[in-house]
């Protein structure tokens, strides 16, 4: 029971995260899993997945309520990202997992780089319209896909940023449109991990019940942060995550 109550309010954190940047908490999750539990990357992306999907879902409609997401956007990005998600997940359970810990510290260090320097780019007005064509959704869904069954990160992460810049979206839209393509992501992947024996259940559960009690609160003070802070905070968190990943190398 005291583990039970420990990895629920572990959970719990991750989860406000997880609703803060519209990830599902998934990205902190795997890190921490690492670092504080011991587990092979497999096994901790695996794990988390058990905590995000879930989170994922409701963070989607929570998103949906507060600002509603464009089936037309949402239905591109989340069809590709199932597809390749699955494929990214099928190659990922065959890796060592050494180079996979690497490859993932590396994936934060480039997010975070990217991130950062896009805060002091020049760019147009942010909007809820896209500035690319719909179906240009679908190639980003198509290589967020792969990252997110690759790392188990449900491809929210890639997605966000390239939605603000590229796409023109406000961050809050972005990360709603990032959940949508992260739902059946996320999913497939858990499954393809379960199925090769890379999740550990009786972690995974009681801190997806955890991020089920505190998302809603992340999503909520999401809503209520300047656009600049949200970055801010976003590509800090990038940060922390890879410094967390790096010790365990």
């Amino acid at each position: 029971m005291i583990e039970w109550a420990m990895y629920i309010a572990l959970g719990a954190a991750l989860g406000t995260v997880g609703g803060l940047f519209g990830i599902g908490g998934g990205l902190i999750a795997i890190p921490a899993l690492g670092v504080l539990f011991g587990l092979d990357q497999q096994l901790a992306q695996g794990t988390a997945l058990v905590m995000v999907v879930p989170n994922v879902l409701l963070a989607l409609w929570r998103y949906h309520q507060r600002n509603r997401i464009e089936l037309k956007h949402a239905l591109p990005l989340a069809a590709t990202s199932f597809v390749f998600a699955w494929l990214g997940s099928i190659w990922a359970v065959g890796v060592d997992a050494q180079a996979m810990r690497f490859g993932f510290v590396l994936f934060l260090v480039a997010l975070a780089a990217w991130n950062l320097a896009r805060m002091f780019m020049r760019t147009a007005q942010p909007s809820s319209e896209l500035r690319q064509p719909w179906p240009w959704l679908g190639v980003l869904g198509s290589g967020a896909g792969v990252l997110g069954g690759l790392f188990g990160v449900g491809g929210a992460v890639v997605a966000t940023p390239v939605l603000t810049s590229v796409f023109g979206t406000t961050q809050v839209v972005a990360q709603g449109l990032s959940l949508a393509l992260a739902a059946p992501s996320t999913a497939v992947t858990l499954l393809t991990y379960g199925v090769h024996q890379h999740v550990q259940w009786s972690m995974g559960i009681p801190l997806a019940i955890g991020g089920l009690l505190s998302i809603s609160w992340g999503v909520k003070l999401a809503h209520a942060l300047p656009e600049r802070v949200l970055r801010s905070l976003f590509c800090g968190f990038l940060v922390l995550c890879a410094v967390m990943l790096a010790f365990k190398i």
